[in-house]
């Protein structure tokens, strides 16, 4: 990904990606007579009541997760350093806005109220996250919320929900490959702005750096609960935050 996005000339690249236009074309596909991201009239899956509970467990940590996304790509767009990447945001926030509605809707096939507090039903590690995600936000820190939010979030929830999908029951499985392809899309915009910046200022890289450190630790301890409520047996762990770690590495962001 990294090499193909920085391959291609910066002008038409922000002239296609940060519009509304090339938005409508890379979503119609998989959004279209989707409702709430799956086939009509797919059959709802037979789930125990062990699998159910971890599954509802695990979609209220998403859930959160998609929150705070919105939240952050709403707050970036209002002191975003230009035209473009307000635009972009836009549609991201738009995404985000989705991801949480089809999983809610989800939640609540489930038996959920998904007005409830699903809040409640979250890990602390990714609730912490949440609230220093929200604070670079708050402080219009465009560098640090924007590594935090396109760059760590984008990665965990990348591997969290191809993991996932690997082992879920099938209308699970396609909500989640349809949110997957909007993740790819955010991580590119924080890869490709980033990315110059940190080209041109080393101070600037030793900073998401350290940011960085702090904010992996959340990540993969939110990993290692939702995938012990999932069932997912202790030596298969470990991948799940690999898979992480090669993300972000692989967007340019090294340890």
């Amino acid at each position: 990904m990294s090499g193909e996005l920085h391959a291609r000339d910066h002008a038409s690249f922000l002239a296609e990606v940060h519009s509304f236009e090339f938005w409508f074309q890379s979503v119609e596909g998989y959004l279209a007579s989707h409702p709430y991201g799956v086939t009509p009239g797919s059959e709802l899956p037979a789930l125990s009541g062990t699998e159910r509970d971890a599954l509802a467990a695990t979609l209220s940590t998403y859930c959160v997760g998609e929150a705070a996304a919105l939240d952050g790509a709403s707050g970036l767009i209002g002191f975003a350093p230009n035209r473009a990447a307000k635009i972009f945001l836009a549609t991201q926030a738009v995404d985000e806005a989705r991801h949480l509605e089809v999983m809610l809707h989800r939640l609540a096939e489930l038996g959920v109220d998904p007005h409830a507090d699903y809040e409640s039903r979250a890990h602390a590690s990714l609730l912490a996250f949440r609230d220093r995600l929200m604070h670079f936000v708050a402080a219009k820190d465009w560098e640090a919320a924007l590594f935090a939010q396109n760059v760590i979030l984008e990665s965990m929830e990348f591997a969290a929900f191809h993991s996932h999908m690997q082992t879920a029951d099938p209308r699970t499985a396609e909500m989640l490959a349809g949110v997957l392809k909007d993740e790819r899309r955010h991580m590119g915009f924080g890869e490709n702005d980033l990315g110059r910046l940190l080209a041109r200022s080393p101070a600037t890289r030793q900073r998401l750096r350290a940011i960085r450190q702090e904010l992996d630790a959340l990540v993969l301890s939110t990993f290692e609960d939702s995938l012990r409520e999932l069932g997912t047996p202790a030596s298969e762990r470990p991948e799940v935050g690999r898979l992480y770690l090669e993300t972000v590495a692989r967007l340019g962001f090294e340890r």
